[in-house]
């Protein structure tokens, strides 16, 4: 879809799984019509799953237009696009094979809408690995299957609030897998794939990266592991000659000084050291980014939380930041490729964290 300076862009939203909070985060979140101030939302999943979710929240006011298609979406309300026709029995908290297959249906309509140009930004609600893996959709989680299904060499999984801004050398690996998936090959290309990222997706003019080390102390010399020597600071000095980039430094030492203040963005080496620190500081206002990728896709950084679907307590707020980061994305992409015509057009410059 051709970005034009006066056009809101289209967020594709995917329900997720069924069972779990990712209906009831879109309703509270849509409910604020405002919200179509800024973008024109489409929902990709079921009149009736929706309908059921809303019965139970009667003090949120979410109408929504059911689309035929998309050169007729309604600007100024949530849009609903059907992507099954049959009946589903919903059963909010309960992992089933239910709750996976349609999530994969409502992420595979917005994906090939997101490919045929008919949305600019896709945000996707909760899934849970287990059970929409499977014959039909071999992966682990969204950010395998859009790498390949947008056929990308690699991709970033990068969680971000604010300025913080953390990606991810191996996503979801057990402990005893992750060590022989760290190799320079691995860190330089999610380095460069972070260091492209901060300036085209958020508009930091001269990126510093911090990355962290595998093992406790950083290796201490060798002492508890190897790969600080033999992998990560040599990928680090490679790395140097293309981009600012420090480290490794040791993981708890860095986040217990706020060293993630002074750097526009974190390289960890593997999920928990990541995202353990980046959800305890930033809290409910994370999302989840995927770097790397040809259009802007963002979600909630949280899960299905089947302990409390139905129920009405969930909050939306990292789901309303994955929309509005989502759109703000897509306007500094806009803002890039304008710039990349024509550097003198810069009128912006971000400050560096240490100014």
């Amino acid at each position: 879809m051709i970005s034009e300076a006066n056009r809101k862009p289209v967020v594709g939203i995917t329900c997720g799984d069924v069972n779990g909070i990712g209906p009831e985060i879109i309703i509270k979140s849509l409910s604020d019509s405002r919200i179509c101030d800024l973008c024109v939302p489409v929902i990709f999943g079921s009149n009736k799953v929706f309908n059921f979710y809303r019965k139970g929240l009667q003090d949120f006011h979410f109408n929504f237009t059911p689309a035929r298609d998309f050169a007729h979406l309604n600007p100024k309300q949530a849009n609903l696009l059907n992507c099954w026709e049959e009946e589903i029995k919903v059963t909010p908290g309960e992992l089933n094979e239910t709750g996976g297959t349609y999530a994969a249906k409502s992420l595979l309509a917005a994906a090939k809408a997101a490919k045929e140009g008919n949305i600019d930004i896709l945000v996707t609600s909760p899934v849970n690995k287990k059970n929409i893996h499977g014959e039909s959709f071999p992966y682990t989680g969204h950010t395998p299957f859009l790498k390949d299904f947008f056929k990308c060499d690699d991709v970033l999984m990068l969680m971000a609030s604010g300025n913080f801004r953390v990606g991810l050398v191996t996503e979801h690996l057990p402990i005893k897998d992750v060590a022989v998936e760290i190799t320079r090959e691995a860190i330089l290309s999610k380095l460069k794939i972070l260091d492209s990222s901060l300036q085209k997706d958020f508009n930091v003019a001269r990126p510093k990266i911090a990355v962290l080390a595998l093992n406790p102390h950083a290796g201490d010399n060798g002492l508890i592991g190897s790969e600080e020597e033999s992998i990560i600071r040599p990928a680090v000095r490679d790395a140097k000659h293309e981009m600012i980039v420090e480290g490794p430094f040791a993981a708890d030492g860095f986040f217990a000084r706020g060293y993630q203040l002074k750097f526009d963005g974190i390289l960890a080496m593997y999920h928990d050291q990541g995202l353990i620190p980046f959800k305890s500081l930033a809290q409910e206002g994370g999302i989840n980014f995927t770097a790397g990728l040809p259009l802007v896709r963002t979600s909630p950084d949280h899960g299905t939380a089947f302990d409390i679907a139905g129920k009405g307590l969930a909050d939306p707020s990292s789901f309303n930041a994955a929309i509005f980061e989502g759109i703000e994305i897509f306007k500094n992409r806009d803002f890039y490729a304008d710039i990349r015509k024509n550097p003198l057009k810069r009128t912006y410059v971000a400050p560096s964290n240490d100014d």
